[in-house]
């Protein structure tokens, strides 16, 4: 139970610290995506597994009532021959700073995704997204480490307990995705709250 009451408390810290944050990252992306731009993410672990999740979210849908044209999103992290390959070859740091070189454009947006604030292949990614023009947000933990500095916008979940940042960062991604649906195709939410 108290792993329950800690989950429950670093989410209301986080909304009670950020919530304008999160609000205005999330009109961000949906004003990039309304705009014709994409959202990549990228992460390592079970980052790795949040960025793959919201970008399926994006494509294929989030709410099973609302059916929409799917949204560009894109996981830097799942094509294993592009990460071991570019492991090999110019070394790990780099696998996404490749990824954001081939598939981003200027008005797209990188979410880079860290519990630690610290992973240099995130970093570099961001680095390279700003050098592209692209829009780089970071959703962080742990007091937001190096890549709360680099990145144009960013949130920090307030805790250095990793399970609690992820729980927090797959909330925050879900309302990011709602709101982007909603900024995208607004005539779909007017049918429903008729």
């Amino acid at each position: 139970m108290m792993t329950v009451n800690s989950s429950i408390a670093v989410k209301k810290s986080l909304l009670e610290a950020s919530m304008d944050d999160i609000l205005r990252i999330g009109i961000s992306l949906g004003e990039a995506v309304k705009n014709g731009g994409k959202i990549m993410f990228c992460g390592n672990g079970g980052s790795a597994a949040d960025a793959q999740h919201l970008a399926a979210e994006l494509v294929v849908r989030l709410r099973p009532n609302v059916n929409r044209k799917a949204i560009a999103g894109i996981a830097l992290t799942v094509d294993p021959s592009i990460i071991t390959a570019g492991g090999n070859d110019y070394g790990f740091d780099s696998i996404f700073a490749r990824g954001v070189e081939a598939y981003g454009k200027k008005g797209d947006v990188l979410i880079g995704i860290s519990t630690s604030g610290n992973s240099e292949n995130v970093i570099n990614a961001i680095n390279q997204a700003k050098e592209m023009g692209i829009t780089a947000i970071g959703l962080l933990g742990n007091g937001g480490g190096k890549i709360a500095d680099a990145c144009d916008d960013g949130l920090v979940v307030p805790s250095d307990n990793t399970a609690r940042i992820q729980e927090s960062h797959i909330m925050v991604g879900h309302i990011w995705c709602e709101m982007i649906e909603e900024i995208v195709f607004p005539e779909l939410f007017l049918k429903i709250g008729e």
